[in-house]
């Protein structure tokens, strides 16, 4: 029997959302064989947490799922534990680059990487708290049954389940390490408002995170298909391809990884929204065979978005998305020139070379950026009001953003380099000791 975790990490109220992650765990353990350890960790206020803890002591689960509930000082106690083993110089900086006072997409991700592993269990199957189950004849629909029977399994061995394949020979020797599929409802970055204010300031806008280099009819079929996901169709039955999974067709709340994530973290950049796709991108440039299913998550919005804090932070979080393309479209670039190359003689990811990659894209002009903060501003001023404020803001950033980019591909180097040993202390150390034997259900 195999161990699999299915985590959500959050840092708002989402009771509702943990009683439907228990269901998809109870749904796995009732159909595949397999142990399931749902893990939650919860950045999230005190008043918060406690209410998220009772929620999940309240669950009815199957005696192969089991619950952990770790909060950040338990995260911080873990994390120092798996870096002691390290012998690493640069226990601090890891420690902040794991487990950051800013709110990190991609630091999130990797602490539930480092406890999957450490609870022994073979992938990783992420959701997010601000999503839900499609449902289909009454009954909700669980991606996970899409990742329990194909994560792991040699591709050419899985042709005669899926509906479609479209690998080469060669790619479909090798064993799938990424499942995944996208949402439905409202996009995926909250910026309708800007499209519905101003279509010509929404394109310039979107078309921001285009590679410099891109031509006008390709920046015009990004902004296009940008954060829509699988649109609003309705789930009408199950369809499986599988494929070397284009990034752009899921999303981080519907995604399962086997392997890949023991080899190469994800960016641990702060404040910065879409810091946490480039395990995707690696494994299609690698040759490595997914499956994209159809089991679409549902999307919605929370409202502190529409507060004025709300709108600040998300707005940060969206134009420092945009400055880090300068940095990871030359590194995606070159994951498409080393192609399977990427790969040691055992179909692992060759991490050492991955780090070379990131590393040189951390080095480019900063007149890109500059020149991406000056759009931002001119097509803010224009949409006015709060958007005119927020431009207004951005004048201080001009040289510090820029730079903060490359420090945060610089960053995720190292973090890179260092990743093998952290997953080898994070096995030793095992998961967090006082509340992991309280909350297994």
């Amino acid at each position: 029997m195999r161990s699999v975790c299915l985590t959500l990490p959050t840092d708002r109220e989402c009771v509702t959302t943990l009683r439907l992650l228990g269901e998809e765990a109870a749904y796995a353990v009732g159909h595949f064989d397999v142990e399931v350890h749902l893990l939650v960790l919860d950045s999230s206020a005190p008043e918060t947490r406690a209410a998220h803890r009772a929620a999940l002591g309240r669950l009815a689960l199957p005696p192969r799922v089991r619950v952990h509930h770790f909060d950040e000082e338990e995260q911080r106690a873990f994390l120092r534990q798996a870096l002691a083993a390290t012998d690493s110089p640069k226990t601090e900086l890891l420690l902040d680059l794991m487990l950051p006072s800013e709110p990190s997409y991609g630091a999130c991700t990797n602490r539930a990487f480092l406890l999957s592993l450490a609870l022994g269990c073979v992938s990783v199957h992420r959701r997010d708290s601000d999503s839900r189950y499609q449902e289909h004849d009454g009954e909700k629909v669980f991606p996970i049954h899409h990742e329990l029977r194909a994560l792991g399994a040699r591709a050419a061995d899985l042709i005669g389940d899926v509906d479609e394949c479209d690998l080469t020979p060669r790619e479909a020797a090798r064993t799938v390490s990424l499942v995944g599929a996208s949402f439905v409802g409202p996009p995926s970055v909250d910026i309708a408002e800007i499209a519905a204010l101003d279509p010509e300031a929404y394109h310039d806008v979107v078309s921001l995170w285009a590679p410099a280099d891109a031509t006008e009819e390709e920046r015009r079929a990004l902004v296009a298909e940008s954060f829509l996901g699988a649109g609003n169709a309705a789930f009408e039955g199950d369809h499986a391809l599988l494929t070397r999974v284009d990034p752009m067709r899921v999303d981080m709340c519907n995604i399962a990884f086997q392997d890949v994530h023991a080899r190469v973290p994800l960016p641990p950049a702060t404040n910065t929204i879409g810091s946490d796709y480039f395990l995707l991108h690696l494994v299609h440039h690698a040759g490595l065979p997914g499956v994209l299913h159809n089991r679409h998550i549902v999307n919605y919005y929370t409202g502190e978005r529409r507060t004025d804090s709300g709108f600040l932070a998300y707005q940060t979080r969206f134009v420092k998305f945009l400055l880090s393309m300068a940095h990871l479209h030359p590194a995606y670039a070159a994951l498409a020139r080393t192609g399977s190359d990427l790969l040691l003689d055992d179909g692992t990811v060759d991490a050492e070379r991955v780090a070379a990659i990131v590393r040189r894209a951390a080095v480019v002009d900063p007149a890109e950026n500059l020149d991406r903060l000056d759009r931002v501003g001119d097509a803010y001023r224009r949409l006015g009001g709060r958007y005119a404020d927020f431009a207004d803001r951005l004048r201080p950033s001009r040289e510090s953003w820029p730079a903060e980019a490359r420090s945060d591909m610089e960053d995720y180097a190292l973090l890179i380099d260092i990743w093998p040993a952290l997953v080898a202390g994070a096995r030793r150390a095992g998961p967090p000791g006082p509340h992991a034997a309280q909350e297994e259900i």
